[in-house]
């Protein structure tokens, strides 16, 4: 399948971050071996990154807003088309030279998603759908996966951390969820976790206290690869939300009602 230039666009500046977020990693891991604290160098390659995307998305679409997790929103002259941005989802991991964590840029059109890009360094997987034509991994077609069962399914989640989220509601939802599925996974990047439902690598995912640019891309992936979207209760603004349940079309339902019984 050959990019449209839009696509062709994100691909290309997702490409060029990437480059300097590999570079530093590779430093990082030696920072790690050297038992220094590398927190401040992450701030600034998460900062490098947003910086390079910012540059070229701006270059190639003049005018469109912008809205970053390091720079917030910056409004264009263009009211009707907004890139959505995260330059290093998964930064824990990076942090810790796991080497498990993408790059995320959206493009919202009059508040509805209509193409993304999701994109793991060191891996190369570029995740990419544009509205209405479908979801791809490099040049291959995703489809979710086609399980009906909770028993055989896997899925994935995350885990709130210090001073973020509600432990005690994530505790009961896993209890519900866990007895009755074959595995549940926590990688630490909702950006490849909602890639990898599209991919039919999951077979579902929920997760709260997100932010618009962990989630924007992966909305339209996993909705042009064929699966369900909501947010965690169900409703249908996910971004607004800041929570998510994906999976297919027979998984998503039995999840949702997983998730409800916890509270």
């Amino acid at each position: 399948m050959t990019q449209t230039a839009l696509l062709k666009v994100m691909s290309d500046a997702a490409r060029k971050a990437a480059r300097g977020l590999n570079r530093d990693f590779g430093e990082l891991a030696e920072l790690q071996v050297a038992k220094k604290a590398p927190a401040d160098f992450v701030s600034a390659a998460d900062l490098k990154a947003e910086q390079t995307l910012f540059e070229q998305l701006s270059k190639a679409r003049p005018g469109y807003s912008f809205h970053g997790e390091e720079r917030g929103l910056i409004e264009g002259t263009d009211k009707t088309h907004t890139w959505i941005v995260d330059p290093l989802d998964g930064t824990t991991n990076f942090l810790h030279a796991i080497p498990h964590f993408a790059i995320n840029i959206a493009l919202q059109r009059d508040g509805a998603v209509v193409a993304a890009v999701t994109f793991n360094p060191v891996t190369n997987d570029l995740f990419w759908a544009e509205k209405g034509k479908g979801a791809y991994v490099n040049d291959k077609r995703m489809r979710v996966a086609a399980r009906t069962r909770m028993d055989e399914a896997v899925l994935a989640t995350g885990i709130p951390f210090l001073g973020h989220g509600q432990h005690a509601r994530f505790l009961k939802e896993l209890h519900q969820v866990s007895q009755r599925v074959a595995g549940v996974r926590r990688f630490g990047a909702a950006a490849l976790d909602l890639a990898w439902v599209a991919a039919g690598r999951y077979d579902g995912y929920w997760e709260r206290d997100l932010s618009a640019w962990d989630l924007a891309a992966g909305l339209l992936l996993v909705t042009e690869a064929g699966g369900k979207i909501t947010d965690a209760d169900g409703g249908d603004d996910v971004l607004a939300s800041g929570s998510v349940c994906a999976a297919n079309s027979e998984i998503h339902p039995q999840l949702l009602q997983l998730l409800r019984a916890a509270k």
